[in-house]
């Protein structure tokens, strides 16, 4: 049962630095800053499902990539951790998405951008793509792979609360405790990278000192 417990901790840890909720929220916020807060929920709504959609798309898809190009998990591991540690860095120095949308492009694209880019790439970007994958592998059982599921609903379910809500949150956070905000997950995201990408490199060096041997 501990195991289990630990699986679904890492999991949600990883989940809710990655997808990052509150830093999105900005941006949401001035996507769709003109709709109405009942167009606002069905935006959220929208993306939220369709990011989850396509994280379990690709955790199940996850190993038949891998076989079809050759690609072993540590490998995926090894540089899910670099794509992890940049984005921790750019979340520690507190850098908001860069996505920008200005308000002929809101107005013209108002069905459109629940897909993209809130559901993609913003809350379902590469590094939580990568997450689902590598996390997949790692379930031992149906059972394990169930709380994936559940624990990539249940973030995905914070995460439509907080957009919905972001007017109030970042009121009440106001600028400086979005940035602090940010910076403490960046810092556990680095924390992940690291543990990711020297889980990917061991396996590949034994096997390389193996063969040498």
């Amino acid at each position: 049962m501990n195991e289990y417990l630990s699986y679904a901790l890492v999991a949600f840890t990883s989940f809710f630095t990655l997808i990052n909720p509150l830093g999105t929220m900005p941006v949401f916020m001035t996507m769709t800053g003109e709709l109405t807060p009942e167009q606002r929920f069905k935006t959220a709504r929208k993306a939220v499902l369709v990011a989850f959609f396509t994280l379990v798309a690709f955790a199940f898809s996850g190993k038949l990539l891998f076989d079809f190009f050759g690609i072993s998990v540590n490998a995926l591991r090894v540089v899910g951790g670099i794509i992890f540690f940049l984005m921790g860095q750019d979340m520690l120095q507190a850098r908001l998405s860069k996505t920008k949308v200005n308000e002929d492009e809101v107005k013209s694209y108002v069905d459109d951008i629940s897909v993209t880019p809130l559901a993609i790439p913003m809350i379902c970007g590469p590094g939580a793509i990568t997450n689902s994958i590598i996390l997949m592998q790692d379930a031992q059982d149906v059972f394990m792979k169930g709380v994936l599921i559940a624990v990539m609903a249940i973030v995905l379910g914070i995460t439509l609360l907080v957009l919905w809500s972001s007017s109030k949150v970042m009121k009440w956070l106001g600028e400086t405790g979005n940035k602090v905000m940010m910076r403490l997950m960046g810092l556990i995201v680095m924390v992940i990278a690291v543990e990711f990408f020297f889980s990917g490199l061991t396996p590949i060096l034994q096997n390389i000192f193996n063969v040498n041997q």
